[in-house]
């Protein structure tokens, strides 16, 4: 009866998320190409990369950005944050003005204090301020484009879940659950943000107190989009038609475990309460219609067949936008195994004052 009671359930909460979650499964919001001209005076953009240590990375971006073509003015400027490397000449090599960020001040994270001194510096006059990020390449002239025409149809904020790289083995089988379960988490309607591509109306972020509103956050970009929300703004999230990708490599299972763990016990709020549910949550979900399968019990058994391929199903557009291999679709239960090891493994490193870890500096401690 208990293995039955299981099977209901366990079935009952793939139902759900199938057809009960709006269906964030199925990535519909997507950023389009802009068909045709707008004879309407352009905006002006401001992008904003806050960048340490991202030598070798960051001529890239910014020569992306250099290239695209939405007829306003685009300003680019790099808020070099303290880099040991040659972060800075490469930004103005590649053509961006180069802010050199001053010490953090105590309450602010690094991110955050490095976009502040670059919006300080670049906001004056610009309708629109881009928040990316370092490893950000907008492959097409075009990408610009596209989000201030999503923007200016309504949105005071508009961002894109960029393609993570997907090449090593290790990314194949785990990056594409990133994105399913971030989307799960926020689904269509729910005010959220992808912090590797922000654009949000100046004037807007004026009115909710400029960065500093969400100085303590680690999840920076949903705390933003949060902000805008509560103060009447509208949000879209989505992910691109158009190419753009992060070029940072997770080449290594322990690279994306070591991302994963950065953040995720900041998203439980520092809760035990919320981390145990958490555990016991992703253990019914995933792990459960597995172990109905070994069960005993027939029907409780199909019952779990039945979840776990009703997981598939609903995983599998995640799989197919990263172009991974379709096997890795019934692999699921094992992904989420590992994402909870590191669910675990980054309420560890909080409480041994080592959370948050980025480029040298712990930002997410007691």
């Amino acid at each position: 009866m208990l293995w039955l009671a299981a099977g209901v359930i366990v079935l009952a909460v793939w139902t759900y998320l199938a057809f009960l979650r709006r269906g964030f499964w199925r990535l519909r919001n997507r950023l389009r190409p802009v068909a045709g001209t707008d004879s309407s005076p352009a905006p002006t953009v401001t992008a904003v990369i806050p960048a340490r240590d991202e030598g070798g990375l960051i001529g890239r971006a910014v020569g992306s950005l250099r290239l695209q073509k939405f007829g306003g003015s685009l300003r680019i400027v790099v808020a070099d944050d303290e880099s040991a490397d040659e972060t800075g000449p490469e930004a103005e090599a590649a053509g961006a003005r180069v802010v050199r960020v001053g010490p953090r001040p105590a309450g602010w994270k690094g991110k955050l204090w490095a976009l502040s001194a670059g919006i300080g510096d670049a906001a004056a006059g610009a309708d629109y301020l881009l928040l990316t990020d370092a490893d950000i390449e907008y492959q097409s002239p075009n990408v610009l484009r596209a989000l201030v025409s999503q923007a200016e149809s309504g949105f005071d904020l508009v961002s894109v879940m960029v393609r993570l790289r997907c090449e090593s083995m290790a990314e194949k089988l785990l990056i594409p659950a990133f994105v399913f379960f971030f989307f799960m988490l926020y689904p269509p309607g729910t005010p959220a943000a992808a912090g590797g591509c922000v654009l949000v109306r100046r004037e807007t972020l004026e009115r909710i107190g400029g960065i500093g509103c969400i100085r303590t956050a680690l999840i920076d970009d949903c705390a933003l989009a949060r902000k805008v929300a509560e103060a009447g703004g509208r949000v879209w999230l989505g992910v691109s038609d158009l190419p753009l990708r992060s070029f940072r490599e997770y080449g290594r299972a322990a690279d994306i475990r070591a991302m994963i763990a950065r953040s995720a016990f900041a998203q439980l709020r520092h809760s035990v309460l919320l981390l145990v549910g958490t555990v016991a949550g992703m253990a019914l979900t995933y792990l459960a219609p597995v172990a109905l399968l070994f069960s005993g019990d027939r029907v409780a058994a199909a019952l779990g067949g039945c979840a776990w391929a009703l997981s598939a199903v609903i995983f599998l557009p995640s799989v197919r936008e990263y172009g991974a291999p379709l096997w890795t679709a019934i692999c699921l239960p094992g992904i989420a195994l590992f994402y909870l090891y590191a669910t675990v493994e980054s309420a560890v490193r909080y409480w041994t004052g080592q959370g948050g870890m980025w480029k040298g500096r712990v930002q997410d401690s007691f």
